[in-house]
């Protein structure tokens, strides 16, 4: 069994899809972000970045103790490596999916999370940055279209963990001022995934977990997402 830490956010569904993906027995364990949740001391033992989401697994493969992980990236190449699933084990096609994994985490989620924040929640609306996080996120999208043209996947042939990472991102393209019919192998695969059993299944989980997703953010959580140090 494993725990999954979790908020309904793009890196929060990363890891319910990977779960949902390798048929993997979970129990969710929310983590409030709007309400500071991610502070609690008991979370901050398993993740002392203060962030979802995080796993802890009761059977590790080792055997030895439960296992607790922070970090998406790393949940996400972990739970492949487990279960030995979307992910190849070795050789130059394991590190093409990395990369793009990677790519995910240190880049496209970054600057699409800026964007989300200086369009949507800054309560100063600065033109500047603005415009700067909206072109940035269009560049990326770009460079991902482009792999899209290339490859069925954005890892190659088989689907992976590196689309797991990448496709809650763009389930928000609307929220980042951006179109998807500007980029048509994009778009392509986005329908396609989006299909997914899995996928579906792991973002029902918004209704029961978050059912008031995308309602105005209040002074509270604002307080807690933007004023903690």
């Amino acid at each position: 069994m494993i725990d999954l830490y979790y908020w309904t956010t793009p890196n929060g569904h990363k890891i319910s899809i990977m779960l949902e993906e390798a048929k993997l027995a979970y129990r969710v364990k929310p983590v409030n972000i709007g309400r500071g949740e991610q502070f609690d001391p008991e979370f901050l033992t398993i993740a002392p970045n203060n962030r979802i989401p995080a796993i802890v697994d009761h059977s590790p493969q080792d055997g030895g103790q439960p296992m607790a992980l922070f970090e998406s990236g790393a949940i996400l190449e972990y739970l492949a490596d487990k279960t030995g699933q979307f992910l190849p084990a070795e050789g130059r096609e394991r590190y093409v999916v990395l990369q793009w994994l990677h790519w995910q985490v240190g880049g496209l989620g970054p600057m699409a999370g800026q964007n989300h924040h200086f369009c949507h929640y800054a309560p100063q609306k600065i033109e500047y940055a603005i415009e700067r996080y909206v072109r940035e996120t269009n560049r990326l999208y770009s460079v991902l279209d482009q792999r899209l043209s290339q490859q069925h996947y954005v890892g190659g042939d088989r689907y992976s963990i590196a689309d797991m990472a990448i496709y809650p991102w763009i389930v928000p393209w609307e929220k980042q001022r951006q179109t998807l019919e500007e980029f048509p192998d994009l778009e392509r695969w986005f329908e396609e995934v989006s299909q997914r059993p899995a996928v579906r299944k792991a973002y029902s989980l918004v209704e029961d977990v978050n059912p008031q997703a995308g309602v105005t953010m209040d002074a509270e959580a604002r307080k807690h997402l933007f004023g903690n140090r």
